[in-house]
């Protein structure tokens, strides 16, 4: 989908070496990588290992095949791909490249911005007064485009493929929040709810049928 293979490239490659140079890439096959606090790096790669990047440290592009990704504040880093962990990342921090993720959610908090997609396969993905420059997709997971959010590009649930999960009924949540805007088309390939709040904006809705809520938070229950 917009993963590279697993990683697979990484298995031939050696450990860095512990004397980290500016913009030094770091590739592991077993093992976390931290990057420090207000620190430079190059690539951060691991295929069994999570990846922390500390506040306000600069990185290049961060994978990871089984491990979750976790960038603190203000950082300003590439594009964030993992195939089974969680994306979380702190206020205020600018990510160059797309998001994405097969199993697992993705966070992002306010004063966010990401230059690409934001991309799930089974997992939510919540944003916090966020800009997001190339849209929003997912397949099985909720939306919620928070307070006051900014999404170019739209926002695109799949049809779920016979082979993912037959017999997974549920329908996932998309919510559009107060002050939020989506700019291009919500298309929905499979049965969703969605919420839209009076004081959001969007594109053309299709295969859905919005629900409009007034209230800081939508209903608990379609």
């Amino acid at each position: 989908m917009f993963l590279r293979s697993a990683l697979a490239a990484s298995l031939g490659l050696a450990l860095a070496s512990p004397a980290l140079a500016v913009d030094q890439n770091i590739e592991k096959v077993n093992g976390s990588i931290t990057a420090e606090a207000g620190s430079r790096y190059g690539q951060l790669e691991t295929v069994n290992g999570s990846i922390r990047v500390g506040a306000s440290a600069r990185t290049g592009s961060i994978e990871t095949v089984n491990g979750g990704v976790h960038v603190d504040e203000n950082a300003r880093v590439g594009g964030v791909e993992t195939v089974n962990g969680a994306i979380r990342v702190g206020p205020g921090s600018t990510l160059a490249g797309n998001v994405g993720t097969v199993n697992g959610g993705i966070f992002i908090d306010r004063g966010g911005a990401v230059r690409g997609a934001v991309e799930t396969v089974n997992g939510a993905i919540g944003l916090v007064d966020t800009d997001v420059d190339k849209g929003i997709s997912t397949v099985n997971g909720d939306i919620t485009v928070g307070v006051g959010s900014h999404v170019r590009g739209g926002i695109r649930v799949e049809k779920q493929p016979q082979w993912l999960g037959m017999g997974i009924r549920r329908k996932p949540r998309i919510v559009i929040g107060p002050q939020a805007r989506v700019d291009g088309p919500l298309v929905f390939e499979r049965d969703v709810v969605l919420y839209v709040h009076d004081s959001a904006k969007t594109g053309a809705i299709t295969g859905a049928q919005a629900i409009r809520f007034s209230t800081p938070t939508p209903p608990d229950k379609n």
